[in-house]
């Protein structure tokens, strides 16, 4: 059995796990955690979009 990613949606696996991390690991109550973690989720797939667009101005 293979899983094929794409380049996206293994940036936003990457993302989750990092996330799920830093929550755990730098916030103390469970809501602060979660808070913090979908924070950095998001913070983490909009630099991808970001980086995407970059690239692709960069290549025109």
């Amino acid at each position: 059995m293979t899983i094929t990613l794409s380049h996206f949606s293994a940036a936003v696996v990457f993302a989750l796990f990092t996330s799920v991390v830093f929550g755990i690991t730098q916030r103390n109550t469970p809501m602060e955690q979660v808070r913090y973690g979908l924070y950095c989720f998001a913070l983490f797939v909009g630099g991808v979009f970001v980086a995407g667009w970059l690239m692709w101005l960069i290549r025109r």
